[in-house]
């Protein structure tokens, strides 16, 4: 299973984005951040709140560097018709990435076994492939894209200053923290 600050497994997946199936590795992201949305099934109740709200700020996580892909074990076909079919999922612009075995879902320890499905998971990972946050709820309880955003700007200010810290609930241009020599890499 995937830990922090490991470089994540490299996986192939088809994928549906801007009307076309297509094929990505997550090695494709080297370079850039990235943030995979993984979550229970299309066609479900909480799934396209937190989708269409990811793509509301799908520029934003452009702007912090960041690629979005969202991931469940439905196919590619099926996240095609579910972006056909739903006002709230047709404005998803960001690749659905397809995950019918588990495989992914496994190596990154959202899957469900008995259910074949995916819990909802967040997961940021760095330019260089290392995974710098994990945040796995409960299917019943929906994520804040707001908030994956924040925590990916929070990862990507720490990168840039080195001995820098960001408090709780830190925004872009709030203070930060400068730890002690003694602590850092500690705390």
């Amino acid at each position: 299973m995937v830990v922090i600050n490991e470089v994540i497994p490299d996986f192939e997946l088809d994928y549906f984005q801007g009307g076309e199936l297509r094929k990505l590795s997550l090695s494709d992201y080297r370079g850039k951040w990235l943030v995979l949305l993984f979550y229970p099934a299309d066609f479900t109740f909480v799934c396209p709140t937190e989708l269409q709200e990811a793509a509301g700020l799908y520029e934003e996580f452009k702007k912090a560097g960041a690629e979005v892909v969202s991931i469940s074990t439905d196919t590619a076909y099926c996240h095609k018709a579910w972006h056909e079919s739903s006002p709230a999922i047709s404005g998803v612009n960001y690749p659905m990435a397809a995950d019918p075995a588990g495989k992914v879902c496994r190596a990154f320890g959202t899957y469900i076994e008995g259910e074949g499905l995916s819990l909802r998971g967040s997961f940021i990972i760095d330019p260089d492939g290392v995974l710098k946050s994990i945040e796995i709820n409960d299917n019943s309880v929906g994520r804040s894209a707001g908030e994956v955003l924040r925590k990916l700007q929070a990862a990507a200010f720490v990168r840039e200053h080195e001995g820098k810290v960001c408090p709780a609930s830190w925004k872009p241009g709030g203070a930060v923290l400068e730890p002690s020599a003694k602590l850092v890499g500690k705390i």
